[in-house]
């Protein structure tokens, strides 16, 4: 029953799956918490870049954002990313997309944590002569990432279904070889669905399982 899959390296597809959500998940961390830092910060021009970019990418659908770095950064601006064959090109481009766009997610969750530090804390800080950037990472941001971590979980998760948006630019991951799987083995169309469905369960329970018992474990008793 399964032996057409020998003619697919679905193992392969998913791992490029997998190096795509790695990849784009730091990137949205790292991007998404210098974007917090930006809507809390008290310089005006900072608070309406992040404002800007937030509202305007959270409502934008990803496929747009994905077709964009492609179209736009590649084949209009000659943006190649570092090089490379058309393949690696579209994954980096695919990277660049899915990490602006789960940034603005990444952002809006810290800055929910952010809300939950009491305004004394940081007042206190400032008294000791401390500046904004040692308030923010020294005092409000270690609490405020151990209060978000079950919902960066799900943006993590999301993050994780979403790289299938990355077949649009032709980037091999399983969302690509299942619609080529299906078009040439229509005979077997529903367990091809099952098996890729599966694959995405496997990737995503466990990570949201671990880190629902992480955000217990860290979470700031107040």
């Amino acid at each position: 029953m399964f032996d057409f899959l020998e003619d697919y390296d679905v193992w392969e597809a998913f791992w490029v799956t997998i190096q795509l959500t790695l990849y784009s998940a730091i990137g949205s961390l790292i991007w998404g918490t210098v974007l917090a830092a930006m809507r809390v910060s008290p310089v005006p021009v900072m608070r309406a870049f992040g404002t800007l970019y937030i509202n305007t990418v959270r409502n934008t659908p990803l496929t747009v954002i994905i077709v964009a770095t492609s179209l736009g950064l590649y084949q209009t601006m000659g943006i190649e990313l570092g090089g490379g064959d058309s393949k690696e090109i579209g994954f980096r481009l695919a990277v660049l997309g899915l990490i602006a766009y789960h940034a603005s997610f990444v952002c809006e969750s810290l800055r929910s944590g952010i809300n939950t530090v009491p305004v004394g804390q940081a007042e206190a800080a400032r008294a000791l002569g401390l500046n904004f950037l040692q308030v923010l990472t020294l005092i409000v941001l270690p609490q405020a990432f151990r209060s978000v971590v079950a919902p960066l979980a799900n943006v993590l998760i999301a993050l994780t279904k979403n790289t299938t948006v990355a077949s649009a630019i032709g980037v091999s991951e399983a969302a690509l070889l299942m619609k080529e799987m299906i078009e040439i083995e229509s005979d077997v169309i529903f367990l091809v669905f099952a098996i890729f469905a599966l694959g995405f369960v496997l990737l995503t329970l466990p990570v949201g399982m671990l880190l629902g018992w992480v955000s217990k474990r860290v979470a700031v008793k107040r």
